[in-house]
């Protein structure tokens, strides 16, 4: 681990970015230039005091989950990311532990969606980066750890919550959809990959999963119109679009109502009630 490299890649990085370029606020009058270091450790989910550890050349090692944290919040590139990895110590992440990390391009597309429900999901499903309406719709993604992080994985091993926001005759098409979406990943990422151990343990766990796999469908496939079923507001039609990253492992989910509609009234009700109210019934 080289600190002081680490340090002085993290306090450069951080000035060279504004509020705006990362969805907050300017606030009051600045002080410094760029980002202040509560903004960044808001942004990377961790303590202004961690943070600042690091920037003082005085912090422990930070772990891969804390270094693909930053590379997100500070909008790095694949080599800039990289680097930060060599510099603290560890290996530049392999294609697998990539699907981790959130293309900047995307980032900034979904710093300008604020008023709409919006998320980054890896090529397994998993929510990367949720906006404050995509929380308040389907609740805090960073709850989940492990393989349950995947959407594809919970539909499967707890159908209970992960199909409570669909209509009971659209599980099976759902279903189908997960499985080709899972298919696809598995043939980008191969057998070794967390996509090999998602199948592993599905085909373990999951009758359903396994006469679908054996389908051999492929594709990754999001509705253009849904209709998701809140525990407080009730049932929300919504258009679906998907924007893809060149490579395929990652894509923009945006969900818009149309407007003057009951489904728009209902998205404007969740933006501004938020997550706290259905803390408990999710």
């Amino acid at each position: 681990m080289d600190r002081s490299a680490l340090a002085d890649f993290l306090t450069r990085h951080r000035h060279a970015l504004q509020p705006a370029d990362v969805g907050l606020p300017p606030g009051a009058r600045r002080r410094t230039p760029g980002l202040r270091r509560d903004e960044v450790a808001l942004l990377a989910t961790m303590s202004t005091d961690y943070y600042a550890r690091l920037e003082q050349q005085r912090g422990p090692q930070p772990s891969t989950q804390m270094l693909a944290a930053l590379a997100r919040a500070l909008r790095l590139s694949a080599e800039e990311r990289d680097y930060l990895y060599r510099v603290a110590g560890h290996s530049a992440p392999d294609q697998v532990a990539a699907t981790e990390y959130v293309a900047p391009a995307l980032l900034r597309v979904l710093d300008r969606l604020t008023d709409t429900p919006a998320l980054i999901l890896s090529v397994l499903g998993e929510p990367l980066v949720q906006n404050h309406p995509a929380r308040a719709l389907f609740g805090d993604a960073r709850v989940h750890t492990g393989l349950a992080r995947s959407e594809i994985y919970r539909w499967f091993t707890d159908p209970t919550d992960a199909r409570r926001m669909y209509p009971v005759e659209d599980h099976e098409h759902q279903s189908r959809a997960q499985v080709a979406s899972l298919r696809a990943a598995y043939g980008l990422l191969g057998a070794s990959s967390r996509a090999g151990e998602i199948v592993r343990e599905l085909q373990r766990r999951s009758p359903e999963f396994t006469a679908l796999w054996e389908r051999h469908e492929v594709g990754r496939r999001f509705a253009d119109h849904k209709v998701l079923l809140h525990p407080e507001i009730g049932p929300i039609e919504l258009d679906c679009q998907a924007l893809f990253t060149e490579d395929q492992h990652q894509a923009l989910l945006v969900l818009t109502a149309a407007p003057h509609s009951e489904a728009a009234e209902k998205l404007r009700l969740l933006s501004v009630l938020g997550t706290q109210q259905f803390a408990d019934s999710r």
